[in-house]
């Protein structure tokens, strides 16, 4: 007799977007992220489907973000940005209004610049791996995922640079690795190599791959050269694959390292590891760097967006001195 064998079951909505940002390979804190806003969305119009809303319930929730949640523009477009990619890429479906609801504006700020003597003397009051993490953010102008994410492969001591993967925009770039770095670097590595070696014992020396990556080299997830160079102190579980590894440190607790030293110097100025690329671009102009050179170290797509750093070079307004003081 034929048997009736049930129809597949639909994957829930926040499901079926977690598969479809695995499919675009989007990294899994933007996983997160627009899961979160999808479900606070859904939430907020009374757990109405999204197909049942339109234009209006969108502008209604970035509203209510803004007004009563007094978030930052920047965040009220992420929710935007998720929910955009909640009906054109999950739900398909081609809506004129899409386009047309406005991204809240971003005030534009002039980046935080330490001066040469504030960057000697927070690094000085840094210890260990984040004086190492600290000195390269500032020594190269990566910025602070870059540097958490760096792999063993791409530190080259030979031609003194390090190879930024899948920077910003997805765009691979190449930065110089400061001699002063080189021998503290070295020193680091072998050190992390022991740690490999001991992972490899346990059985726990794989670490996470791109799934193209992971497929092409289906080997490479525990090569030395995959791993990273700036390892978390214990394994975890990789909330995709459920696999049981040691993943790259947590920058919070850079972060929170750096924090630690900017008050320890009494600076003033709410300093964070990314204003130490800041230093760099800035730093690197005011020795007569030309912009495009730095723009191409910074891996930034316009520049314009490098341009920035000409308005804090120099002393004062521009470097134009004030007629009191002539």
């Amino acid at each position: 007799m034929p048997t009736n064998t049930p129809a597949p079951q639909t994957p829930k909505l926040l499901d079926q977007v977690r598969n479809r940002i695995r499919v675009k390979h989007y990294s899994i804190r933007t996983e997160t992220q627009y899961v979160q806003w999808v479900r606070r969305f859904i939430l907020f119009h009374g757990k109405r489907h999204p197909l049942d809303m339109g234009g209006g319930e969108v502008e209604a929730f970035l509203s209510h973000l803004a007004v009563e949640g007094h978030v930052a523009a920047a965040t009220q477009n992420q929710a935007l940005s998720a929910l955009l990619f909640l009906y054109k890429e999950v739900l398909v479906v081609d809506l004129p209004w899409l386009d047309n609801v406005t991204r809240a504006k971003r005030p534009q700020h002039l980046p935080v610049v330490l001066t040469r003597e504030e960057v000697r003397a927070v690094l000085s009051r840094m210890r260990g791996v984040y004086a190492l993490m600290a000195s390269l953010l500032y020594g190269t102008g990566m910025r602070l995922m870059e540097c958490v994410r760096l792999r063993v492969k791409d530190v080259d001591f030979a031609h003194q640079q390090i190879v930024v993967r899948e920077g910003k925009g997805a765009k691979d770039r190449v930065t110089m690795l400061p001699q002063a770095l080189a021998d503290g670097l070295q020193e680091h590595l072998r050190q992390r190599r022991a740690l490999f070696e001991d992972d490899q014992k346990a059985g726990k020396a794989a670490v996470y791959l791109p799934d193209a990556l992971a497929r092409k080299y289906p080997n490479a997830a525990t090569e030395w050269g995959w791993q990273y160079v700036f390892p978390s102190g214990s394994y975890s579980v990789d909330p995709r694959s459920g696999e049981e590894r040691r993943h790259h440190l947590d920058e919070k607790l850079l972060q929170r390292a750096m924090r630690t030293a900017v008050l320890a110097t009494g600076i003033a100025k709410p300093a964070t590891p990314h204003t130490l690329r800041h230093s760099f671009a800035t730093h690197l102009l005011e020795r007569g760097q030309d912009i495009r050179t730095i723009q191409e170290l910074l891996g930034h797509k316009d520049v314009q967006t490098t341009m920035i750093y000409t308005h804090v070079m120099n002393r004062g307004a521009r470097g134009v001195v004030s007629p009191l003081d002539l």
